[in-house]
């Protein structure tokens, strides 16, 4: 499977953005998508799932309410809308790729895309 992410861009405090994850390969529909993101000097972090089977999502405390991920499964896409944004979003973000399952951490996917970067202005 590879991955393609984008929609990135500049954004004020507030805004929103809509990311777009591509995938290319077998099989989409048997793979949990996750997107992470990693900020300047952190570690990368886990943002919001949605698995494999149906619509069942899982997200961060620090976005739900505020960031919705979805699939669109003849398409092969995966999206994260992102609404009322703020500085702490700023990061690049990665989509993830695992068949069946995967959890809240790097290690659980094999697949990633390139990332693309998110900054909120204040």
């Amino acid at each position: 499977v590879q991955l393609q992410a984008f929609g990135g861009g500049l954004v004020q405090a507030g805004g929103s953005l809509k990311l777009s994850c591509k995938a290319s390969g077998r099989a989409f529909s048997t793979y949990t998508f996750s997107w992470f993101r990693q900020a300047p000097g952190k570690e990368r972090e886990f943002v919001a799932r949605i698995y494999w089977y149906g619509t069942n999502t899982y997200y961060a405390d620090s976005v739900k309410g505020r960031f919705t991920i979805s699939r669109d499964n003849p398409k092969s896409m995966v999206y994260l809308e992102m609404l009322s944004l703020k500085p702490e979003d700023t990061a690049v973000y990665f989509c993830a790729a695992k068949h069946l399952h995967g959890g809240n951490t790097s290690d659980d996917y094999d697949y990633w895309g390139q990332g693309t970067q998110v900054t909120v202005s204040s």
